[in-house]
């Protein structure tokens, strides 16, 4: 497990973690002292269905709790996940040990100042704001199945904070999509995604920058992202455009829980 960091990472923890919870809405959100539940039964993704603690103090009375919220999850028909960031801390994650819970999908939370100079001879795209049309585009790019993009679609339609909503063609063909959402000065990147046949071409790249030309202008300062930690690819095109890591979570089920396909 690594070392617990510095109250100074974990205000940026927080930042990020708040961000998130955000600018990619649950269904229904309720909170288990400062554990967070979040819940939504049209989509399978994790981080929409999971329980987020956000206190490394908050370790009362651990068995009892996941116990109520395991049955939350079970009426639901969701497995009981956990995602675990820094502001877990030591001791639930050694709780998960001992009960023999398993750790799974680990992702990278990275970092990297709009400046200017990033942004300079981006395209000056303007996003779409018609989510029928995004989900045409996104569905064709990253092959989705209709249950999920009706899903998807609807977890972007709860979206608060200013949203653009950018697709890369190439002829009349969608090539990339992707999700900005501008919250005040971050700017977060969600649904990054490339059509197979097209990657390597520097598509997302320019993509990418399209949408951050887009959320300085609104006033963005600081892009972030989510990433799994095992897709090298990904992970360095954001490293060679300048992205720095700031942390990590990962997920946990107990032994009984069937683990995602």
């Amino acid at each position: 497990m690594p070392d617990p960091l510095p109250d100074s990472d974990l205000a940026a923890v927080r930042r990020y973690e708040a961000a998130g919870f955000r600018s990619w809405p649950a269904a229904s959100v309720r909170y288990d002292g400062t554990w967070v539940v979040r819940l939504t039964p049209d989509h399978p993704a994790k981080r929409l269905n999971s329980v987020n603690p956000l206190d490394p103090n908050d370790t009362a009375d651990i068995p009892a709790r996941i116990a109520r919220i395991a049955t939350e999850f079970s009426g639901l028909g969701k497995p009981l996940t956990f995602r675990l960031s820094p502001l877990s801390g030591e001791v639930l994650g050694r709780h998960f040990d001992r009960e023999g819970w398993s750790r799974f999908s680990e992702s990278v939370v990275m970092e990297l100042p709009i400046t200017p100079a990033l942004v300079r001879g981006a395209m000056d795209q303007i996003p779409l704001k018609d989510v029928g049309r995004f989900m045409q585009a996104a569905s064709t790019v990253h092959q989705l199945d209709p249950a999920i993009a009706h899903g998807l679609a609807g977890v972007i339609s709860a979206i608060t904070p200013n949203v653009g909503l950018f697709v890369l063609d190439r002829g009349k063909e969608p090539v990339t999509t992707l999700v900005c959402v501008q919250d005040g000065e971050l700017a977060g990147l969600f649904e990054v995604a490339t059509a197979e046949a097209e990657r390597g071409m520097g598509h997302g790249r320019r993509a990418i920058l399209s949408a951050l030309r887009w959320a300085r202008i609104g006033g963005a300062r600081k892009a972030w992202l989510q990433v799994e930690a095992d897709n090298a690819i990904a992970v360095g095109l954001y490293r060679s455009m300048g992205f720095a890591e700031v942390y990590r979570y990962h997920y946990r089920r107990p032994p009984a829980a069937r683990r995602p396909e």
